[in-house]
């Protein structure tokens, strides 16, 4: 491991970035959302966010010449110029001092790397590949950004808010595990984008939850299409399923992105999909129906009857129908 990897709290602690243009701007930007007190020193304030920063009073700005005292009252240091021999000596002297330094594209001068970043606060995801190859870090981060739904920091807040009543009202670990599973497949997607309307249906899943000592599994229908035209959320689906029910006509290839180790059942019918989901569900398993719209009586409505019907959590989710000639 060439990297050792590292959160750092910097919520009022001092940062010195060096440099007033594009790069500089994007680095102050993230330490300002992270509660830092950042010090600037630049000849030329080139971007408008920074000035703006500037003229709101939310960062400091060091004036005259470059002073390595400066470093003694920072906690990081950030080299964004494009000026190459200020940015080696700056590194040696924050070397010297013992002051961590992130030489902007030098990975040789630096001392931290910066990485590239998926936030889902509280939940943040790192990326590094120690310098060596960034765009294969942007890609990595541009891959987890379609797997991790928007509202996966929503429901982490709430995870930590609620630690103690979750643990109170599922003691079981193995039943809490589980529950946390069901949260974080989809089952709260409907209401995903009212913050009071998520904590309310949260609750009521653990409410419901510690009743029953037991957590029930969900179903899933997905509509049959090519693969490179299935939604996150049915990828997602896919991939998290202990069960997929294959319907009638359902293409090989359409199964292609799903769960390797997922068990797979052809059904001839949806009264079949419908009994063998519940059967499965009840006993705490995703399961994934997989059906050709247009194709054959009912589509996912029986499946949905019979789980309204039973209480077992249902969703159908929408992507572009596959036509069979």
């Amino acid at each position: 491991m060439g990297l050792y990897p590292l959160f750092a709290d910097l919520a009022g602690r001092e940062v010195l970035v060096v440099g007033g243009g594009e790069v500089a701007a994007r680095k102050i930007a993230a330490l300002l959302r992270a509660g830092a007190d950042v010090r600037l020193h630049t000849r030329d304030i080139a971007h408008p966010d920074i000035q703006a920063a500037v003229d709101e009073g939310r960062i400091t700005c060091l004036h005259g010449e470059f002073d390595p005292a400066w470093l003694d009252a920072v906690w990081l240091v950030v080299a964004a110029t494009d000026d190459q021999a200020f940015n080696a000596a700056l590194a040696a002297e924050a070397g010297r001092r013992r002051r961590l330094i992130n030489v902007v594209d030098d990975a040789a001068l630096s001392t931290y790397q910066v990485p590239a970043v998926v936030d889902r606060s509280p939940l943040v995801v790192a990326i590094s590949s120690a310098g060596a190859a960034p765009m294969l870090a942007r890609r990595v981060r541009e891959r987890l950004e379609t797997l991790l739904d928007p509202a996966t920091g929503a429901l982490a807040a709430l995870f930590a808010r609620h630690r103690e009543r979750i643990r109170a009202a599922l003691p079981d670990l193995a039943v809490r595990r589980r529950w946390f599973e069901r949260i974080l497949d989809g089952r709260l997607d409907p209401v995903a984008a009212d913050p009071e309307a998520l904590e309310t249906a949260f609750l009521g899943e653990l409410d419901a939850a510690g009743t029953r000592g037991a957590v029930q599994g969900s179903v899933s229908a997905i509509a049959a299409v090519e693969p490179d035209l299935l939604t996150l959320r049915a990828l997602r689906a896919l991939n998290e399923a202990d069960l997929i029910l294959v319907g009638p006509d359902v293409p090989r290839d359409a199964l292609e992105p799903a769960r390797r180790d997922a068990s797979r059942v052809d059904v001839a019918s949806t009264d079949e999909a419908a009994s063998l989901a519940l059967r499965h569900a009840g006993d705490g398993e995703r399961v994934v129906y997989l059906y050709v719209e247009g194709r054959g009586p009912g589509g996912s409505e029986a499946v949905e009857a019979a789980c309204a019907n039973a209480g077992v959590a249902f969703r159908r989710i929408p992507g572009v129908a596959l036509k069979i000639s």
